[in-house]
Formats: structure tokens, sequence, C-alpha cells
């Protein structure tokens, strides 16, 4: 198991660092997509490569905070309304520049959705508020991966690190290969759950008109072009997601009747990534408490760590022969402790 960087910060992250480190790409997307050109360009080596870049060159480690952080759920619906609205800005900004520079837009784009739109919907479904919940719903659904809002509170919460749950990947498998499986495995997971629950699956209904307008938007965008646009976005979104998982709870198991605790899943330190996915990477923490706010998300002692930061164990993880060589040394050394 690898050990934390050594730097700590003298405070925990405020809401202020949260909000200017996930915001603050959305104005080189916005640029790329007014002008394209080297705009586009940056705005993707921003997103795909800035976390991994400060993360390594400064990797400090915010202290544990308290339960108290006015503006944490305002910060959540801000970027979930963000993500709504930069669908269909972000398909006629594609359109229009078209080719190569369309590619990197929709890329930059898309990343920004999959590490901050998706953390942000993530902890939007956990909150309590049932507009706060809903809007996460929303943006899910939009993206077209609806069935994630029940399938991660239902079945991937209640059975992680277990067979049960589609979004927990064995050890020697594959990202791709988790990816064919889960996909369909936890929208099925995740129906079965709501009837379970409900007695029928409606939200599953709502979910399925959330990526009709989604499509139907874009079909009003640019006909075809721009609903095959939109469905890229979505794909490249779930996709994202699902790495997320892969990456988070790798190889780790638990007994039929072992409760879920700090060694089910993978965490990362590294201050940025953590202000960039609101505090995602403390993932352990995430699962024993569901409803704690972001902000007070904690790096227990004992948790395991990724030997790199998220946003870099996600690139390597795309490359199963590494991913699995370095993992296998991780899991062997938790199993000594």
């Amino acid at each position: 198991m690898s050990n934390p960087p050594s730097q700590a910060l003298a405070k925990p992250l405020p809401i202020a660092v949260f909000a200017l480190v996930s915001l603050a790409p959305l104005a080189g997307i916005g640029l790329a997509g007014l002008w394209g050109g080297a705009w586009a360009w940056g705005a993707l080596a921003w997103m795909g490569l800035a976390a991994v870049a400060i993360d390594l060159c400064l990797p400090w480690v915010a202290q544990d905070a308290d339960s108290e952080f006015p503006g944490s759920d305002l910060l959540l619906a801000v970027i979930g309304t963000l993500a709504l609205a930069m669908m269909p800005l972000l398909v006629w900004a594609v359109l229009r520049l078209g080719g190569l520079q369309g590619l990197a837009l929709a890329l930059a784009g898309g990343l920004w959705l999959g590490q901050v739109g998706h953390p942000a919907a993530h902890e939007l479904i956990h909150r309590p508020g049932r507009g706060l919940r809903a809007l996460g719903g929303a943006v899910y659904a939009v993206l077209l991966f609806g069935h994630h809002a029940s399938a991660h509170r239902l079945v991937h919460h209640r059975h992680v690190a277990s067979d049960q749950d589609p979004n927990s990947a064995r050890q020697g498998e594959g990202y791709y290969r988790f990816a064919l499986r889960a996909w369909p495995g936890s929208i099925r997971a995740g129906l079965a759950a709501e009837r379970a629950l409900r007695g029928h699956g409606g939200a599953y209904r709502l979910y399925a008109l959330g990526a009709l307008a989604g499509l139907g938007c874009g079909w009003a965008l640019g006909g075809m072009a721009g609903l095959l646009v939109w469905a890229g976005l979505g794909l490249h979104f779930g996709a994202q997601v699902l790495l997320s998982d892969y990456v988070q709870h790798y190889g780790l198991r638990r007994g039929p009747s072992e409760r879920v605790g700090l060694s089910h899943s993978w965490n990362a330190p590294q201050w940025f990534s953590s202000a960039l996915m609101l505090n995602a990477p403390r993932h352990s923490d995430h699962h024993a408490h569901p409803a704690r706010p972001y902000p007070a998300l904690r790096l227990e002692e004992g948790a395991p760590l990724l030997p790199w930061p998220l946003p870099l164990a996600c690139l390597v993880a795309l490359y199963p022969p590494l991913w699995r060589r370095r993992m296998a040394r991780e899991l062997a050394a938790l199993t000594k402790l």
C-alpha cells in the first residue's frame, strides 16, 4: 500500500478552493467554443494533464475538516445546473468548429463533465433534499446514464466489494472487459432494486425521458450530426463514471457477512484532484458515511491508497497490462497488513 505524500496543507480545503478549481476550466472551454484554434487544444490540455501535473509536482494533502460547510450544497447545485446548460452549448460549438478542433473541444468538455459534473451529480443524489437529488438524477439522465442514480445508491453502496455489485471490479479484470459487464449489469441491477423498493420501475421511465429529451435537443441543434455528438458525449461521460468505479474498487473484496469498511475502496490524498473532483478520491470515508458532506470526507488511517493520484490512476487503467501488474503488488501488500 502506497504511503501518502509527506507534505500537508495547514488547513482543510475551503469551499472557495473547491469552487475555483472545479469551475475555472469552464472559462477555457467557453473560450474554446467561441474561438476554437489554440483555445480548444489548451482546454483539452488543461483537463487532460493539469490535474496530473499539479498532483505530481505539489502532492500536498489537505487536513481533515469538520462537517460545517456553508455553501457546499450551493456549489453542487451550481455545477449541476451548469452541466445541464453546458450540454446544448457544447454540442452547438462542436458542430460549429467541426474537424479536429471540434473533437478537441468535445473531449475537453466531456472530461469536465466526467471529472467535475459526475462527482457533483454523485453528491447530489446523496443529499437529503428532494430538489438536489432530482437535479443529480437529471444530470445523469440527460447524459444518458440515468440508471446510475438508482444503481449507485441501491446496489453499489449496499453490495460494494462483492460479486452482487456489477460496479466492483475483480482482480485481473481489465477496464474494457469490466465496462462491458458493468454497464448493462448496473442497468439491470438498478431496475431490480427500484422494483423491490417501490414495486415499480418508474424512475427508469424518467431516466429514459431525460435521455430522449437530451438526444432530441441534439437533433434540434444539428440533425443527425447533433444527435451523434450528444450521444458521443454521453458515451464519454458513462465511460468515465465506470472508470472511476473500476479504479476505486479494483480487486477489493469482502466476505458475505463482512460489513463495508475502509478497506473496500481505494483512495488518493492529493489536494488538487481532490478539489477538482469534490473529494471523490477520499472514497473509503464516503462509503462509510454516504451522507457526509464532501468537504468533510476524511482520509482515515488504514484506508488503501492508490500508487498514483486518481486522474493518473485512471489513465494507467486504460492500459490493462500495466494496471494489473502494478495493482497486483498493491493488493499483495494489503493482504500482509
